[in-house]
């Protein structure tokens, strides 16, 4: 069996979970917005990639919350995509760092270790307000990262919102905008 980048085969257990490791934060100079994720999926571990399973729609929602790097933020080029989103003031990350799960779906998360969201707000003092992504990214804000992150920064806004996820499929893209785009005030 080959082993996947960011995955760790050998804690697999009786019903296929797998210690897996997320990536590491994406952060321009002066972010504005951090929107934090749960743990990347499957694909996006494979990949080395925020966002890559090809039905997740993270990245053209983007594209179309920032209009002015649409051609970057709809780039088959990864790279380009991350350019685009430091353009627009955006880091990303995740709530979870490590885990065990099965499969891609949150809910199959266990023995998680939460990243050190609130030391990565510390040292990047421009970011005024966190996008949790879905549901576990807000759960697990909520018991890891919150209460530290607000005694440091009383001003944080933090805005929960739908996920962009597959799993999410009862909202289309049309309705993730309108709910982003207002929340986030952007456009």
């Amino acid at each position: 069996m080959r082993e996947r980048k960011n995955e760790k085969t050998t804690g697999a257990d009786e019903e296929g979970a797998v210690v897996l490791t997320g990536l590491a934060p994406v952060v321009g100079e002066a972010p504005l917005i951090l929107i934090l994720g749960s743990m990347p999926g499957a694909a996006s571990l494979a990949a080395a990639q925020y966002y890559a399973h090809p039905a997740n729609r993270f990245w053209p929602l983007m594209a179309l919350l920032f209009p002015e790097e649409t051609a970057r933020l709809s780039s088959p080029d990864y790279e380009e995509r991350l350019e685009g989103l430091r353009r627009s003031g955006v880091a990303l990350w995740d709530t979870i760092g490590s885990c065990e799960r099965a499969g891609s779906l949150d809910s199959s998360i266990r023995n998680m270790t939460p990243n050190d969201v609130a030391g990565l707000l510390k040292s990047h003092p421009t970011i005024g307000t966190v996008v949790l992504n879905g549901s576990k990214s807000a759960v697990v804000w909520r018991r890891h990262a919150q209460r530290e992150a607000l005694l440091e920064r009383p001003d944080l806004r933090v805005l929960a919102l739908p996920s962009t996820s597959p799993a999410n499929a009862r909202l289309r893209l049309a309705d993730l905008e309108m709910t982003w785009r207002e929340a986030l005030a952007v456009g």
